[in-house]
């Protein structure tokens, strides 16, 4: 189920199969058990343009070991089991899923566990045989608005959105970046005109007072490129220590006492 008992909510991205799918696994538990509302369990791609390059070579790793998104949806499946209460996406591009077949997709998903799924590439004007697939199985759709969407789209995506909305924080592709900017504080604020649902922020946030930021205007703060690239630096066996001391260092700035 998605929710947010934390504030801000925690949204934590992982390349699936990097460093393997055993490691992913393991990694995601240490990162629910350290706090994480979500995992957004990324499925490996060949051409990710919407992603910067720590998230690129996650991928083209990934690939080289065959990973695959039936894979991915085990592993999804093999997480639920040992954590049934996190929240659980499956983030894809389009392509993987069509490949597999857009019913076949919605239907495994839901038969792994997974509460909804996040197309990166997918348009919400163009969505409509893709909301209908999984409405028809209970899984709530997300997607992405970004501070450039005129009103017509953040209302359409307000409206065909469950779970959260995905607020991207800034133009461009993924990665770390060294401060937040206007546009995310004022992107949700223009999403909170047609939506009650959480607001989640992401691409580059990487710190303890980024999260503090985020905190004051939104209801989550997704960690991507800052956690792949850690889990690039660090062994298999190191991995899921190291993400869990990572996140549980996110929440210091929110947490200290004011000075």
């Amino acid at each position: 189920m998605i929710r947010f008992e934390h504030k801000p909510g925690l949204v934590v991205y992982l390349t699936a199969g990097d460093p393997s799918l055993d490691a992913t696994r393991e990694i995601a538990i240490a990162a629910i058990d350290a706090g994480a509302d979500v995992i957004e369990l990324g499925v490996p791609f060949s051409d990710p343009l919407a992603d910067g390059p720590v998230i690129q070579r996650a991928s083209e790793r990934a690939l080289e070991r065959g990973t695959t998104l039936h894979q991915v949806l085990g592993l999804a499946q093999e997480i639920r089991t040992a954590r049934p209460r996190a929240g659980l996406i499956i983030f894809s591009y389009l392509n993987p899923i069509l490949r597999y077949g857009l019913k076949a997709f919605a239907d495994d998903a839901k038969a792994a566990g997974a509460d909804g799924v996040l197309a990166t590439d997918m348009i919400v004007e163009e969505a409509g045989e893709y909301l209908a697939e999984l409405s028809r199985v209970d899984l709530a759709p997300v997607f992405l608005a970004a501070p450039t969407s005129p009103d017509e789209r953040l209302k359409a995506i307000a409206e065909s959105s469950k779970g959260f909305i995905y607020a991207i924080s800034r133009t461009g592709i993924t990665g770390k970046q060294s401060a937040m900017t206007a546009d995310a504080s004022t992107l949700v604020d223009r999403i909170r005109r047609w939506s009650k649902l959480p607001v989640a922020v992401g691409f580059g946030i990487s710190n303890p007072e980024h999260v503090a930021q985020v905190a004051e205007f939104a209801d989550a703060a997704v960690i991507g490129s800052a956690i792949v690239e850690l889990v690039e630096r660090s062994t298999a066996g190191e991995a899921p220590g190291a993400v869990a001391r990572f996140i549980k260092g996110l929440r210091l700035e929110v947490q200290a006492p004011a000075r």
